[in-house]
């Protein structure tokens, strides 16, 4: 039997969506037009802060709307990535969490993500050319003013999925840990934040059901929304993590796997 149509499509960006140059192949915006046109929301969930979603600003439709910071926030991208709700972590867990981390994992720095910018602790990495709004210790960082999207945590040897674990441990208590880089660089958001609970309050709101949703996603910040929706892919190229915890495999993100269920998806739609 050929799958469902769903009623909306949830898929990560960098490595799922995008190729590995961080562009959007023809044949997927015009998959993601189809889809749309087709009457199926399509919806990006990513782990990026809202001032990178340029790259796929231009191949919105209909809604316009995209989560990001692993589900801290709620832009409108037909509105320059205004954001239309925000679900931070409070300053009180992430300084508990920077205590505990720096005595679990010493050599640890940190960086504090918020809707305008990037602040950084004065060892932390440049992982991204982006001019930094604050250089300082993640203690006075998480006193500056503005809600924190998301907490970053990384360490120059430790394994990454062994960082993770170790920081699960020693801090869960405080937030949601959570790696989405093939270093070893902790994303960590507020209590109950994640990909798969915003997505899941929109839908809810909008009376979609998780049996109603076809996800993708490659790495450990999306295993709870593909564990959510109703139906699950993991790309070709994704983490160990991934592979276990799915059912669906697509191609990689080189090979335009999400444009390639899409096309599947909409071949088994009635036609109108």
């Amino acid at each position: 039997m050929p799958p469902p149509v769903p009623r909306l499509i949830a898929t990560d960006l960098d490595g799922t969506l995008l190729r590995d140059d961080k562009t959007v192949s023809g044949r997927t915006v015009a998959a993601l037009a189809a889809a749309e046109e087709a009457g199926i929301e399509v919806i990006f969930v990513t782990g990026r802060p809202p001032r990178w979603l340029g790259v796929v600003s231009e191949h919105v439709h209909g809604h316009g709307i995209a989560i990001c910071g692993n589900g801290a926030a709620v832009v409108d991208l037909h509105r320059g990535a205004e954001l239309v709700e925000v679900r931070g972590l409070p300053a009180d867990d992430a300084l508990a969490t920077v205590a505990l981390l720096r005595e679990a994992a010493p050599g640890v720095t940190f960086a504090v993500e918020r809707a305008g910018g990037i602040s950084l602790e004065p060892d932390y990495p440049p992982l991204h050319a982006e001019q930094a709004l604050a250089v300082a210790t993640a203690e006075k960082l998480l006193t500056a003013p503005g809600e924190v999207l998301k907490l970053l945590a990384h360490h120059p040897t430790l394994d990454p999925d062994a960082f993770l674990d170790l920081a699960r441990e020693t801090a869960g208590q405080h937030g949601e840990f959570t790696r989405s880089s093939p270093t070893a660089l902790l994303e960590i958001s507020g209590t109950g934040v994640s990909k798969a609970s915003t997505l899941a309050q929109r839908c809810e709101r909008h009376g979609i059901a998780p049996e109603e949703v076809v996800a993708f996603g490659d790495m450990p910040n999306d295993l709870e929304m593909l564990a959510w929706a109703g139906t699950s892919y993991a790309m070709a190229n994704a983490h160990p993590r991934i592979l276990a915890a799915t059912t669906h495999r697509t191609a990689s993100n080189e090979e335009d796997g999400v444009a390639l269920v899409i096309e599947r998806l909409l071949e088994a739609a009635p036609r109108r």
